[in-house]
């Protein structure tokens, strides 16, 4: 009786390790993901941060949204996630500065979806801040704290960070995960819900 259990620990043994096995090789570093040379500092060095780079006119942003969105809700409280908004020309960063803006108002939960929908299904492309005031005036916000927030010092100087930010990482397109300033996981990891695998994959390393 004592070989039998002996016996069936070590094909449970040898079950794990092959799993494990399996999961480490799942992911392959240069193709599901990118090691940075040089680490990017992040904010909490006491969590894992995760940063997704967004812009609101990217189609694939709008189809990765529902996905991360979902994903960060499931996430324990080691994992920090964090969005940056894409700062390349003109639209992208006016967008940069509604986000900044809804964050500063801490309006994101009525602003962020719908600015997406906005873009995508009513073909507004918000491309001025008169434009973006109408829509914030229509999701709640007035035009008294529009005006005060959109163009201040810190929605500015937040998207001076992000741009730096970019700067940091020199891969820069949408959508992308950056993982604890050392990794960058794009759509080229397959697809994306395959990101998130690769992200959670990561993730674990870290914690790991």
């Amino acid at each position: 009786m004592k070989r039998i259990l002996q016996f069936g620990l070590l094909i449970a043994s040898c079950v794990f390790t092959l799993s494990a096995n399996a999961q480490v090789s799942r992911f392959v570093e240069g193709t599901h993901y990118t090691r940075l040379e040089s680490p990017v500092r992040t904010a909490d060095a006491s969590k894992i941060e995760v940063i997704e780079l967004f812009w609101y006119g990217c189609v694939g942003c709008y189809a990765f949204e529902p996905l991360i969105s979902g994903w960060e809700s499931a996430q324990p409280a080691d994992v920090d996630h964090k969005r940056l908004p894409a700062v390349w020309d003109p639209i992208t960063t006016i967008h940069a500065q509604a986000f900044y803006a809804a964050e500063a108002l801490d309006s994101l939960g009525a602003v962020h979806g719908r600015f997406f929908d906005e873009f995508h299904q009513k073909r507004n492309r918000l491309h001025n801040e008169v434009v973006i005031r109408e829509f914030f005036e229509s999701c709640g916000i007035s035009v008294t704290d529009f005006d005060r927030t959109f163009n201040s010092f810190a929605v500015r100087t937040k998207i001076t960070q992000a741009a730096n930010k970019l700067r940091d990482y020199g891969v820069a397109q949408t959508p992308t995960m950056y993982v604890n300033g050392k990794y960058i996981v794009t759509t080229a990891a397959g697809g994306y819900q395959q990101m998130l695998d690769v992200v959670d994959y990561l993730v674990g390393l870290e914690r790991g």
